[in-house]
C-alpha cells in the first residue's frame, strides 16, 4: 500500500483541498511494527510541496501496546501547536484506511533527526549550545497542553517495568535491586499532566537555529512531567556525548529554562528518580529487542546485538545508585581468563577466538570500505564477532568467578539471588552483595563492550550538572 499512488493522491488531496495533486517521489522513512512513515514529494497546482504521511499498521503481534491512535496523535499535535510546542503542522487525518490503516498527513519540517550529525556537525554548533534551553521551553509548553477528552492512559510507572522484566525470562540482580530502590524511593507526584513519553534526540527535528519540531507522540500519556525530563537526560539518549541533556547540555540550563517557561519547579530528587527509571527501562527494552530475534518474530543481527548492551545499563544503574561499589569493582583486578584451551589443543591454531577476531577485523575494514551502503550493518557484524571472541577468551574464567561469588552469598544461581531480592531476604545492604553484583557487571562489560569500562562513571546529578 505504501507505493499506491492513487491512495496517496486521494489522501494528499484532502490535505490540500481545492488543488490538483500530482504525487512524485515517495521515500519510506520507517517501517516499524506499528507505524509506517513516508516522505512524499508532490506538486499542488504547480507548486512543489513535501509532506510526511504516517500510517498506523495496528498493534505489534501480541496485542495492544498502549500507543495513542493516529486520530489522537493528530489532535495532540494540534493542541500542542496551540500551546506553543514546536510540532509539524497537521494537514489531514484519514480514518478510512485508504493506505491500509488510519493515517495522518503533516507538513514536512526541514532539519535533522540523526543524533550523530546533530552532536558532531559544525552546522549544528549553535543548536547544541541552546539545546537544553530549547528543550526546557518545549517541555514546559508540552506539559501545559490540555489532555481532556483524549482518553490518554495513566498508571503506576513501575508496574509495566516489572511485567516486562518478568516476561524477558532472565534473572538480572542489578535490575531487581534497581526496581526495589525505585519502589522504596518514589517521589510524591502532583496532578498529572500530558507526558510525551519519548522526548529525546532522534524524536526531535533540529536545525542550525535549534529545535524545530517534536515528533513521535504515540507514547503520550498522563503522568509526572518529571518523566520527560528524566528520559531526556538518560545516558541511553546521549549518543556518546559527555553532557546529560542529549549529550550536549547541562541539567541546570534545562531546569531553569523549563521553570522560566512556566513548568513546575523541578525537584532534583524526583528528576533523579526518573533518570534511574529511564536507565532501567532502556535495559529492559534491550532485553525485549533481543527476545524478538530469539523468538523468531523478527530475525535480526542488530536486535541480537542489542541484547548484549544490557550490561551497559547495569553499569549506568550502579553509577546512579551505588557508585562506590562500581568504583571498587573497577579498581579490583579483572577476572582471569581461565581459557580452557589457550593453545588450540585438539583444534589447533587459530583458536575460535582468533578466528572470530580475524573475521571481525575484515568486516569492519576491507568489506565496509568496499560496500559503503552496508557499512553500519558490517560494523554491527564486526562488533558481534568481537564479542564472541572476547567471550571465548574470558568466558570460562568469568563463569567460575561468578559461581564463586554466588556461593559466598549463599545463592545457588542468579534466579535464586533474584528471588531473595524480590522477597526482601537479600537487599543492597547485605554484606558483599553489591560488590559481587558489580563485579559480575564489570565482567559482562569486559566481553560485551570493554570501552564502556573506560568512560567516566555515571553518577547521580549534583548542583551545576
Amino acid at each position: 500500500m505504501a507505493d499506491d499512488r492513487s491512495a496517496l493522491t486521494t489522501l494528499l488531496t484532502s490535505a490540500h483541498p481545492g488543488g490538483t495533486v500530482t504525487v512524485g517521489q515517495v521515500t519510506r522513512l520507517s517501517a516499524g511494527a506499528s507505524r509506517r512513515t513516508l516522505l512524499v514529494h508532490a506538486v499542488v497546482d504547480g507548486t512543489p510541496v513535501t509532506d510526511v504521511v504516517q500510517v498506523d499498521q495496528g498493534a505489534p503481534p501480541g496485542g495492544g501496546d498502549g500507543r495513542a491512535g493516529m486520530a489522537t496523535q493528530a489532535e495532540l499535535l494540534r493542541r500542542a501547536a496551540a500551546a506553543g510546542v514546536p510540532v509539524p503542522p497537521v494537514l489531514a487525518v484519514d480514518t478510512t484506511g485508504v493506505l491500509g490503516g488510519p493515517a495522518v498527513v503533516m507538513a514536512a519540517v526541514e532539519g535533522e533527526t540523526i543524533a550523530r550529525r546533530i552532536l558532531r556537525d559544525d552546522a549544528y554548533a549553535a543548536a547544541r549550545a541552546g539545546f537544553s534551553r530549547d528543550c526546557g521551553r518545549a517541555l514546559a509548553a508540552l506539559h501545559a497542553v490540555d489532555p481532556d477528552g483524549l482518553g490518554l492512559s495513566t498508571g503506576d510507572p513501575l508496574v509495566g517495568l516489572r511485567a516486562s522484566l518478568d516476561a524477558a525470562g532472565e534473572h538480572r540482580p542489578t535490575f531487581e535491586l534497581a526496581l526495589r530502590w525505585l519502589d522504596t524511593h518514589r517521589p510524591p507526584m502532583g496532578a498529572p499532566t500530558l507526558v510525551h513519553g519519548d522526548f529525546r534526540l532522534g524524536n526531535l527535528i533540529v536545525g542550525p537555529d535549534g529545535v524545530r519540531a517534536v515528533l513521535d507522540w504515540e507514547l503520550a500519556h498522563l503522568g509526572d512531567p518529571m518523566e520527560d525530563l528524566g528520559w531526556l537526560c538518560s545516558v541511553a539518549w546521549r549518543f556518546g556525548g559527555a553532557e546529560p541533556v542529549g549529550g550536549v547540555g547541562r541539567r541546570d540550563d534545562l531546569y531553569r529554562a523549563y521553570e522560566a517557561a512556566g513548568g513546575r519547579p523541578v525537584d532534583r530528587a524526583a528528576a533523579h528518580w526518573w533518570e534511574v527509571r529511564a536507565a532501567l527501562s532502556w535495559g529492559i527494552i534491550c532485553m525485549g529487542q533481543a527476545r524478538r530475534h530469539l523468538s523468531g518474530t523478527t530475525p535480526s543481527m542488530e536486535l541480537a546485538a542489542i541484547g548484549r548492551r544490557v550490561p551497559e545499563t547495569e553499569c549506568d544503574l550502579f553509577g546512579l545508585l551505588w557508585p562506590d561499589a562500581w568504583r571498587a569493582a573497577l579498581a579490583a583486578p579483572g577476572t582471569p581468563a581461565g581459557d580452557p584451551d589457550p593453545a588450540g589443543g585438539l583444534h589447533g591454531r587459530p583458536t575460535a577466538a582468533e578466528l572470530a577476531e580475524a573475521v571481525a577485523g575484515w568486516l569492519s575494514t576491507d568489506v565496509a570500505a568496499a560496500v559503503p551502503q552496508l557499512a553500519f550493518h558490517l560494523r554491527v557484524a564486526g562488533n558481534v564477532l568481537a564479542t564472541v571472541a572476547r567471550e571465548a577468551r574470558l568466558g570460562a574464567g568469568q563463569a567460575a568467578a561468578h559461581t564463586e561469588r554466588l556461593a559466598r552469598l549463599g545463592a545457588a544461581d542468579d534466579a535464586d539471588l533474584v528471588g531473595r531480592l524480590r522477597a526482601g531476604s537479600a537487599t543492597a545492604d547485605t554484606p558483599g552483595l553489591l560488590d559481587a553484583v558489580a563485579a559480575d557487571v564489570r565482567d559482562r562489560l569486559a566481553v560485551a563492550n570493554p570501552r564502556y569500562l573506560d568512560r567516566p562513571a555515571l553518577e547521580a546529578p549534583g548542583e551545576g550538572s
